[in-house]
């Protein structure tokens, strides 16, 4: 595990699991290894990425103008398969956001993840670690056959328990909106935040 938080600190890449998916990691504030994310991934600029962090307390690391409910959410669904899209705070590129003022981001619920985020001590890109358009792998394998040589480790902590990817919650807006359908099902979402959109 330090070995592998000495290589995010230098700027390097690393591939670890989660309780969803395999994450393709990267320092979330150094904007020279979020590059080579969407390098590695073949992944559009116009893309943006989603951050890691080890705790609830964190999001205000990389957001701003937290509103009640992303507090709620977070509370009840942390760590867990919820990603919150929230307003950027001033610490995040606009490189990870590709230009947006809004950034998602998710406290995972695996220990290898929040371990390795909280050795690097900053959020860590959580994108899945595939090319773009690849199936999102599941295990250390299935990464390995996409990736030859590009990552400086993979992490093999066995399969994700959850096989598949999280629900993506937008928070930036007077009703949040529920804008991926993932493994974390809609009524559940609403148990804490009635009335909330699906799509559109």
């Amino acid at each position: 595990m330090e070995e592998a938080a000495s290589i995010l600190r230098l700027g390097g890449l690393v591939v670890f699991p989660t309780d969803t998916l395999y994450a393709l990691g990267a320092d979330g504030f150094n904007e020279e290894a979020v590059g080579r994310v969407y390098e590695v991934k073949h992944r559009p600029r116009t893309m943006a990425l989603p951050l890691l962090l080890a705790e609830v307390a964190d999001i205000t690391k990389v957001a701003g103008d937290i509103p009640q409910v992303a507090w709620d959410l977070a509370e009840r669904f942390w760590p867990g398969a919820l990603t919150l899209v929230v307003n950027r705070g001033p610490a995040v590129s606009s490189v990870v956001t590709a230009g947006q003022d809004t950034v998602a981001v998710r406290v995972p619920n695996h220990p290898l993840a929040l371990r390795l985020i909280e050795a690097v001590g900053v959020p860590l890109t959580g994108t899945s670690a595939n090319r773009t358009g690849e199936k999102e792998p599941v295990t250390a394998d299935e990464v390995r056959r996409q990736f030859r040589g590009e990552i400086g480790m993979i992490v093999d902590g066995g399969p994700c328990p959850l096989e598949g990817a999280s629900t993506i919650v937008d928070v930036t807006s007077e009703r949040p909106r529920i804008v991926r359908q993932g493994v974390l099902a809609a009524e559940l979402l609403a148990e804490v935040c009635p009335g909330i959109a699906v799509g559109g």
